[in-house]
């Protein structure tokens, strides 16, 4: 563990989708035992033609990251929040702030979104980048089958 104060630090990448709520949970799941805490993590970053959005009056790119974060973890915890679960919004991509995080994490929790068939083999951008560059374990959480 990365910090001897601490009894860990399990971070989840964030972005509302099925797959991210089912790594929270399984991060919880994790966590609970051995008293670490959780870090749900939203990035969120300004397009690159950020100046062509202002001028069509579209903006609040920070405040929608924020509102998806705090959504997707009371959709993974409902209104009892466990009390070793903390949010936390950065701007970066994903791909680069999981791996930056990851120096000081003991374990990366992402999800990954399956679409079935040859197409669900294939890990996707944001994990395959985890599992490949982290500085600690990555734990990749596939998508609940839909039933």
């Amino acid at each position: 563990m990365n910090n001897s104060d601490s009894a860990g630090t399990i971070i989840v990448g964030v972005d509302g989708s099925e797959a991210s709520i089912a790594a929270l949970r399984e991060a919880q799941r994790l966590a609970a035992p051995l008293g670490a805490e959780v870090v749900a993590t939203a990035f969120w970053e300004y397009p690159r033609v950020y100046e062509g959005y202002l001028a069509m009056g579209i903006t609040g790119f920070e405040e929608a990251a924020g509102e998806v974060l705090k959504q997707s973890v009371e959709k993974a915890f409902g209104p009892a929040i466990p009390e070793n679960v903390v949010s936390h919004l950065v701007r970066n991509h994903p791909r680069q702030g999981l791996i930056e995080a990851s120096r000081e994490a003991d374990l990366i929790v992402v999800g990954r979104r399956g679409h079935g068939g040859f197409g669900g083999l294939l890990v996707g951008s944001v994990s395959s980048a985890c599992v490949a560059h982290a500085h600690c374990p990555v734990l990749v959480v596939h998508e609940p089958e839909k039933g």
